[in-house]
């Protein structure tokens, strides 16, 4: 190769590992937006159980059918979008969570409040997948840091949701939800800068696929389906793991602070805040220490590191409490954005449908947790459903079973 061309050649490498800050800022700041919205709905069940005289079965049925919302069509729309992206799905997207909202805000029992729910869910499904695109395609080389900036903003969007409840939500009660609105419109915003961008790199992408197939580049070999179905199997079960114990903590952790400590429930909105913001903390610092030490080795560290935590957590007096969640919610956290960059590594060119899998599965096996504990919380009590799912992330142990990291070319 002459020197002008492997000058190009390098040239346009650099480009193409460099990451792009300005965007993955925006569409994370969009993220937490989005994740704002949907704190909305598990910040009002205080509210809502007194207002509309709701049972914990109820409750969970309201996280229920937003979370399944985002998990049936989350792998859809990932599917979809990896056959045709279309940019315009993620303003569509904040459109559906806007009348979401404003449904929530003015629904007078609960069939009506499910409905305002799926819409809120629906948006949530439209925009991950998608999201997730534009992070892959910004990320330059730096994946499993870029995709915990990402979830940084979900997850600090979803720690807003007790201070919400604390300071919107019981003293102005369900109609406070109408501000959720301003929300889908700021993100709205933000997205007319991210959608041309979006449009311009996939042209590129287009353009570089062909360029390859005219050259005879062959592509890199993909791993055997029967491989990549056992590592997403074990995958899934991590996801449940960590899912259905955070729908304990998210859902039924601060009324079990109200009955075991004697708290008010705005007291209880502390400790559930400060597990929160470690797992905002968490997901970042994951992200960087994944890119360093590997995707697998982040997995099992986070989730099987926790176990100790969580098992301690129902036994403590209430002054241990707020020190312990912290650091439960720092570790259980860190690993989550990387096993979305696990599992796309895995699916080469399938970014949606991966991203889709994973997250959607996310809500989805939470949503199913909040139901069934609820239930459980009814027929049993809150303190045997925080004590069964204290055992939950010991499933981190699967992770030694995963196949080694594969980083896409």
């Amino acid at each position: 190769m002459s020197a002008p061309l492997a000058s190009q050649h390098s040239s346009k490498e650099a480009v193409k590992s460099a990451t792009v800050y300005a965007i993955l800022i925006c569409i994370s700041s969009v993220h937490l937006m989005n994740d704002m919205m949907q704190s909305v709905v598990s910040a009002l069940f205080p509210v809502l159980a007194e207002s509309l005289k709701l049972s914990m079965a109820q409750i969970g049925w309201i996280a229920f059918t937003l979370n399944m919302t985002s998990s049936v069509m989350q792998p859809v729309v990932g599917l979809i979008s990896d056959k045709k992206p279309n940019p315009w799905m993620l303003p569509i997207g904040m459109l559906s969570s806007m009348a979401g909202m404003v449904g929530l805000a003015f629904a007078p029992n609960f069939y009506l409040v499910l409905l305002a729910v799926v819409f809120v869910g629906l948006g949530s499904a439209v925009f991950h997948p998608e999201g997730s695109r534009v992070v892959h395609l910004a990320a330059g080389s730096r994946r499993a840091f870029s995709q915990s900036i990402y979830q940084v903003g979900g997850n600090f969007g979803q720690m807003l949701g007790p201070l919400m409840t604390l300071w919107i939500f019981i003293p102005l009660g369900q109609k406070g939800a109408v501000w959720g609105t301003l929300l889908a419109a700021a993100a709205i915003i933000v997205l007319m800068k991210v959608v041309p961008w979006y449009k311009s790199q996939l042209a590129q992408q287009a353009a570089r696929i062909e360029q390859r197939k005219a050259s005879g580049v062959a592509p890199r070999a993909s791993l055997a389906p029967r491989v990549v179905g056992f590592a997403l199997a074990i995958l899934f079960f991590i996801v449940f793991a960590r899912s259905w114990y955070a729908a304990a903590i998210g859902n039924f952790y601060q009324f079990f602070l109200v009955e075991s400590y004697g708290i008010t429930i705005k007291q209880a909105q502390i400790p559930l805040f400060l597990f929160m913001a470690a797992g905002v903390a968490g997901t970042f610092l994951g992200g960087i220490l994944a890119d360093r030490i590997g995707r697998k080795k982040m997995m099992l560290l986070s989730i099987l590191g926790a176990a100790p935590f969580a098992l301690a957590l129902p036994h403590l007096p209430l002054p241990l409490v707020y020190p312990l969640i912290v650091l439960l919610g720092f570790i259980l956290q860190s690993g989550f954005s990387v096993s979305v960059v696990y599992a796309q590594e895995l699916m080469p060119g399938k970014v949606g449908t991966a991203s889709g899998l994973i997250t959607g599965l996310a809500f989805g096996m939470g949503g199913l947790g909040a139901v069934v504990l609820g239930h459980l919380a009814d027929s049993r009590s809150l303190s045997f459903v925080m004590m069964a799912c204290s055992v939950l992330p010991l499933i981190g142990m699967l992770a030694m079973l995963l196949p080694k990291d594969r980083k896409e070319s």
